[in-house]
């Protein structure tokens, strides 16, 4: 293995950045109609009422995260339970991520499609798909502090036009809707649970934590000013929407386009385009800095061969396991092979979190754990099974044949005694002397 080692360059902002753009991708764009059509000028305020419930979850699950400063995230998490359930959460964990990225990708590509329609078909489109993919994986690769230059750039070219058109459809179409009267408990709930999917992503500021500065304290308050931020900015934008479009836009297929397009004419609805591009680019980016950090920590461990733990001499990054992400998530885009993984992707957050949660107790550096820690813990756990119970039995039975797959491989892994001998002796929860928390 490369004697280079990662380093820890992510700061504060850096985490608030890779949190918001796992959170806020494409969903912005889509969701503010069906929320109108199903709860007219109450859907705003489902944002701020989700956000205070999700504390439930996210309160204990940032208590959690701090007490691991290495890098890896559910991979890192599931091996206080045993190397067996460190390596099985962490796989689950990738393959979801990895096709949130395809499915992303195809998005991206269908916004393209409305300035070039060509894009979406034939070898234009996989020119795209393949460019785009290559040109984060190399933004990556360049040095982490690069890749995070570019992501906050990506974020002010989506959040500023969302935040300026929305102000300017509130004032060009006062009085604001006074709050309608909150639906009935079965399709609160219904609704709950469609904003609550919203802001999950949250998590992927976790995974790079052995290049987070400050790990135990920069973790948590970052995932707090995301969900704030977030939940902010969702209020604001459906605040506008349903004060223009009271029952709702013509077409639901881009709502927000339509909003611009009533703000400011074509150009308008060009902007937020844009914006939308901007947006799906910034959660592509974010996904891939932030995923390729799981296969580098299961090959620090030696849960898969040593090459995925391998960092650029040049960099300080780990290129090999960015562009493992790229060579598997670029097929997946260009076949539509990933749309039977896509559907997994929020029900595998739900076991991280739940699982993040749980693995307190058995933490290297936990905290004291009181007793409204503990009842905390439990609320957040049965929170996310609740969540995970209401999931489509599509997504339950790959989310099974992911587990069997990853037992499979693990079986390959805990037969392959060449990695061991070929591999220094890295240990399984401590990070190497240069990447510890200097705090």
């Amino acid at each position: 293995m490369s004697e280079a080692r990662l380093e820890r360059k992510i700061g504060l902002a850096g985490a608030i950045l890779l949190s918001f753009n796992g959170a806020v991708g494409a969903g912005i764009f889509a969701l503010p109609a069906s929320l109108v059509a199903d709860f007219g000028s109450f859907s705003p305020w489902l944002f701020p009422a989700v956000a205070i419930l999700s504390l439930l979850i996210v309160v204990p699950f940032a208590r959690s995260v701090a007490a691991f400063p290495q890098s890896g995230g559910p991979a890192t998490y599931g091996r206080v339970f045993g190397r067996a359930a460190g390596f099985e959460l962490g796989w689950i964990y990738y393959v979801a991520r990895v096709a949130a990225f395809a499915a992303n990708a195809n998005v991206l590509i269908s916004y393209l499609g409305r300035w070039w329609p060509a894009a979406g078909e034939g070898i234009p489109r996989a020119a795209v798909l393949i460019g785009v993919t290559l040109a984060l994986a190399a933004a990556n690769i360049a040095g982490t502090k690069r890749a995070l230059t570019l992501l906050g750039g990506l974020t002010v070219l989506k959040a500023l036009p969302l935040v300026v058109f929305a102000v300017a459809a509130l004032a060009m179409f006062a009085p604001l809707p006074a709050p309608g009267p909150p639906p009935p408990l079965n399709q609160f709930e219904a609704g709950a649970l469609l904003v609550f999917y919203a802001f999950v992503g949250f998590e992927n500021l976790v995974v790079p934590a052995g290049e987070t500065r400050r790990p135990s304290a920069t973790l948590p308050r970052a995932i707090l000013i995301t969900i704030g931020s977030t939940a902010l900015l969702y209020f604001l934008v459906q605040l506008a929407f349903v004060t223009a479009f009271p029952a709702g836009a013509p077409d639901s297929e881009a709502p927000l386009i339509d909003l611009g397009a009533l703000v400011a004419g074509p150009a308008g609805a060009a902007v937020l385009t844009l914006a939308a591009i901007f947006s799906l680019a910034g959660n592509l980016h974010g996904n891939m800095t932030a995923t390729p950090r799981v296969t580098f920590a299961m090959g620090e461990r030696r849960d898969l061969p040593p090459w995925f733990a391998r960092v650029n001499a040049n960099f300080a990054t780990p290129a090999n396991s960015i562009l493992f992400m790229a060579a598997l998530a670029a097929p997946l885009a260009l076949t539509g092979s990933f749309v039977w993984l896509a559907v997994v992707s929020t029900l595998a957050r739900l076991f991280v979190y739940a699982a993040t949660i749980a693995a307190l107790p058995r933490a290297p550096e936990r905290p004291p754990i009181t007793a409204a820690h503990w009842i905390a813990g439990a609320a957040g756990i049965a929170l996310c099974a609740y969540a995970a119970l209401q999931a489509d039995p599509k997504a339950w039975w790959t989310l099974a044949a992911l587990a069997v797959a990853g037992l499979l491989l693990y079986a390959v892994a805990a037969s392959g005694s060449r990695w061991s001998s070929s591999a220094a002796d890295v240990s399984a929860m401590q990070p190497p002397p240069s990447t510890r928390d200097p705090s």
